[in-house]
């Protein structure tokens, strides 16, 4: 940021008063502008055992596959956020369960929420960020073509909860490895790589 949204005068780094880090401070009229995480909603949509994916159209990870989700808008809740996206990802409509896993993605400022869902039909098409959609068993995943680690974990943990239909909050931080990997590091998944 380098202007100011109320009064358009530049801004300035500094540590405001009872704060502990340095934000973006209006020189003129003092108005302290926060930048804060953001919020990527995702749907886990299932059609009997099989669950949507999306191939994506746009970067980043072009013609990877991934669940359909993206940015949380103003003035709407997580739920529909995950539904919208389904929609405009998938041509899909859903029903949004629970909340099913919640990553800290804090090397770029992002929090990823996935919630359980149904679809209401088995009729999906391919929205504008998407190549082709498609109807997967744990065994026709493509899993080698997973877009992001957050995806990944939680289809894998998805699977290993569905046995037992019971499908509890997963917590999870994406860390940075000393190889520049992404590496998740899992507060209550049980990994099962078969």
């Amino acid at each position: 940021m380098k202007f100011c949204t109320l009064c358009g005068n530049k801004l300035i780094l500094r540590i405001p008063e009872a704060d502990d880090r340095e934000r973006h401070v209006c020189n003129a009229c003092g108005h302290v502008h926060y930048l804060n995480p953001r919020i990527i909603v995702c749907a886990i949509p299932v059609w009997e055992d099989r669950i949507l994916l999306c191939k994506r159209a746009i970067e980043p990870h072009y013609g990877l596959w991934t669940l359909p989700g993206g940015f949380m808008e103003n003035d709407e809740t997580t739920q529909n956020a995950a539904s919208r996206e389904t929609l405009e990802e998938a041509g899909a409509s859903i029903e949004v369960h629970d909340l099913y896993s919640m990553f800290n993605v804090s090397h770029i400022n992002q929090v990823h929420l996935c919630f359980r869902a149904s679809l209401t039909s088995p009729r999906f098409s391919p929205g504008k960020e998407s190549l082709e959609v498609g109807l997967f068993s744990r065994d026709e995943i493509p899993w080698n073509e997973i877009a992001f680690a957050t995806v990944e974990s939680t289809l894998r943990q998805y699977f290993a909860d569905m046995p037992t239909k019971e499908f509890p909050l997963k917590l999870g931080d994406v860390i940075i490895g000393p190889d520049k990997r992404r590496i998740i590091r899992a507060h209550n998944f049980i990994h099962d790589e078969s």
